[in-house]
């Protein structure tokens, strides 16, 4: 598992890179769901996170460039996701701070922020379980 509390700064526990399409959107969800579930999150955090997943990938999609990837790196530990999802962006677009995507993964997510630079918009969140971190992650 991934030690660092900065993602850019240690190697992903999982990397899924897809087209930056909406129509792949279902198969991030369900790995989040999936990578959650064996960090024993509840039913309700799963839930939690599939929404923010969701709408954190619509952030980004909707600056992708055309034929750009859709990166997303988990970096997991006992009771806590940190999720960090970029595309190729050439324009560097400022991120939508008031858009209805945002509000909700800020609403659910323990910490959010996006940024752009280098070519690359990048989204990135943590969320924690309910569960006590010394009870969750058995299944690691």
């Amino acid at each position: 598992m991934a030690t660092s509390d900065d993602p850019t700064e240690a190697r992903a526990d999982v990397e899924l890179r897809l087209p930056a399409d909406g129509a792949f959107a279902s198969v991030l969800r369900t790995t989040t769901a999936g990578l959650a579930a064996r960090l024993d999150f509840t039913i309700d955090d799963i839930e939690d996170l599939r929404i923010a997943i969701a709408e954190a990938s619509a952030l980004v999609l909707a600056e992708a460039d055309p034929g750009a990837d859709l990166v997303s790196r988990f970096f997991l530990s006992p009771g806590r996701m940190q999720v960090q999802i970029e595309t190729q962006a050439i324009d560097d677009p400022a991120p939508d701070y008031d858009s209805f995507a945002w509000q909700v993964l800020d609403t659910l997510a323990t910490d959010a922020e996006a940024s752009s630079a280098g070519g690359v918009f990048r989204v990135r969140f943590s969320m924690s379980s309910q569960v006590a971190p010394t009870e969750a992650g058995a299944g690691l």
